[in-house]
């Protein structure tokens, strides 16, 4: 089926993130599949994070249907959009329609993209993760893909002004060999395990990270065992109980 919307949209991130010289280190897409179904499971740190995750799976001539609040999708301009790359709709008041919907793209051979921790980690650390994706994997017989993404924060993210200047932001992009789901293993258990794979690319794409704060005032991004000023998860969980 032609993608009328779809490459044309990431033709014209491609053309941005060369006018924004970003420098994008990705390493690790020869693990995902040329063909069949596949769900790709990431943290998630930006608003963008569901485009640097796409552009991992182009050198395998990869499109993928990402999985995004139905807010999304009402939006007057990313509303057709997201309709035109056929990407999924989830109503948190019906997740079993955006479930049945994600498990039809997977067997018909389509690559779902997931983000497990539901909403950005502000604490930039990985959150928990929901066991959809490993459930999805399972009903539908195909692997898991873990990514970790690390420096998209800096363009984008959530209690912060948007930084689409010239900027040569860095942006590292690690993905993980993939993971077997099998039907005969407790979901909880593979999400656990999902969870630390995607623990291992973050670290590993923070220590390839090749910036670090410049003064006291540019620490906002880095997560505070790093040294950073980001707020602890433990402060994030705080902060939304109020």
């Amino acid at each position: 089926m032609a993608e009328l919307v779809y490459r044309p949209v990431v033709g014209l991130a491609q053309t941005l993130f060369k006018a924004w010289d970003l420098k994008i280190d990705c390493k690790g897409s020869e693990n995902i599949p040329r063909s069949g179904g596949a769900v790709l499971v990431s943290n998630h740190i930006s608003y963008l994070d569901f485009i640097f995750d796409g552009l991992a799976a182009l050198p395998q001539k990869r499109l993928v249907r990402f999985m995004a609040k139905e807010s999304v999708f009402r939006h007057r301009i990313s509303g057709p959009l997201m309709r035109g790359m056929k990407h999924i709709p989830v109503d948190r008041n019906q997740g079993e329609t955006a479930y049945a919907h994600a498990l039809e793209s997977l067997r018909s051979g389509e690559i779902v993209g997931v983000f497990p921790e539901a909403t950005i980690s502000q604490s930039f650390t990985l959150k928990s993760f929901k066991s959809g994706a490993a459930r999805m994997a399972q009903e539908a017989g195909v692997p898991l893909i873990p990514v970790a993404l690390w420096g998209t924060q800096r363009l984008w993210t959530k209690g912060h002004p948007r930084n689409f200047k010239r900027s040569h932001t860095p942006i590292t992009i690690r993905v993980g060999e993939a993971m077997e789901a099998s039907r005969d293993k407790y979901a909880g258990a593979i999400t656990r395990q999902l969870r630390e794979r995607v623990q291992e690319l973050l670290e590993a794409a923070q220590r390839a990270y090749p910036v670090r704060p410049k003064d006291a005032n540019d620490t906002w991004w880095m997560p505070a065992h790093l040294g950073g000023t980001a707020p602890t998860p433990e402060q994030v969980r705080e902060a939304e109980a109020r």
